[in-house]
């Protein structure tokens, strides 16, 4: 099988060169068609949808895997055109091309699709609201995707987080070896979910063949708030050796660290559909997080 991952230098495009690699080839392909460590890969200007289609129709993959989003939540509310360009029409452009060729698409989206006001996980049925700019501009990625005509999977996830790029984890970690308090918001309740874990679980699909097209979530199970991840960060990282102390961390409420951008305050998403229709075991959150900090982990 020959893969084309588009976003590879992110967090979670990192993840799937690796992981898919065990399936056969893979295409990398990034913004300046440089890899984070050196070397050289495909280049793809996601603002051109012209070149992304040049790009699939050269590269002939048998599956197209979209990591490239813009997930700054809060810049999004400022700059919504660079937002529905990168989230919205360049999935929309990847899919008339993989229609075209009848190549396969996978794409991901996230919990900022709904609006949190869910008292129970939230199923691929339940009625979407985002709250801002970027669940706006994911929601229409996946409907730009449904109607292209194209083969395709959506995996909504959440909480990402890994040793790699941008992410909670990193930046708990940073500040955990810093400060000796940290004050984290205790009344947004999700699910983290490591890039290995989206990763692996992609590649498992994809060896059986995507079952049906449409949207399915994928996360770990379980639920947590961000200030119960913390704890559980600095509990495995001081168990583990990557800090030698664990700050003391302070729950806070979402109203004394306002952001530009609301954030839903419930986004557990039930995955109990992608589990049954491929088989698959997803493990609890704090058994994903100690896999991911136990000492022989990937970088």
């Amino acid at each position: 099988m020959k893969s084309l991952v588009i976003g590879a230098n992110g967090q979670l495009g990192h993840a799937l060169v690796r992981s898919l690699s065990t399936l056969g080839t893979v295409v990398a392909a990034t913004r300046d068609g440089e890899r984070v460590g050196g070397g050289r890969c495909e280049a793809v200007d996601l603002a051109d949808g012209a070149a992304i289609g040049s790009l699939i129709e050269r590269v002939r993959p048998d599956v197209v895997v979209n990591a490239a989003a813009h997930t700054a939540v809060d810049k999004a509310e400022q700059e919504p055109d660079v937002a529905f360009r990168i989230n919205a029409q360049a999935p929309a452009a990847m899919a008339r091309a993989c229609a075209r060729q009848g190549i396969a698409l996978v794409h991901y989206s996230t919990d900022y699709v709904f609006n949190g006001g869910a008292h129970r996980p939230y199923t691929e049925a339940d009625p979407t609201d985002p709250l801002g700019v970027y669940g706006e501009s994911k929601r229409a990625g996946e409907r730009a995707l449904a109607e292209s005509g194209a083969r395709y999977l959506v995996l909504r996830t959440a909480w990402v987080y890994g040793l790699h790029g941008h992410n909670f984890l990193r930046t708990m970690l940073r500040l955990g070896a810093e400060r000796d308090e940290l004050r984290v918001v205790d009344d947004q309740v999700g699910t983290p979910t490591p890039a290995w874990l989206i990763a692996d679980t992609t590649a498992a699909i994809l060896e059986k063949g995507i079952q049906a097209d449409g949207i399915r979530h994928l996360t770990a199970r379980g639920q947590c708030s961000w200030c119960d991840f913390a704890v559980a960060i600095m509990d495995e990282a001081t168990a583990s050796g990557i800090l030698p102390r664990k700050p003391r961390v302070v729950p806070i409420r979402t109203s004394e660290y306002p952001t530009p951008a609301r954030r839903p305050a419930y986004s557990v998403m039930d995955v109990g559909r992608l589990e049954q229709e491929y088989g698959l075991e997803l493990p609890d959150w704090r058994d994903a997080l100690s896999r991911t900090l136990a000492p022989q982990a990937a970088p």
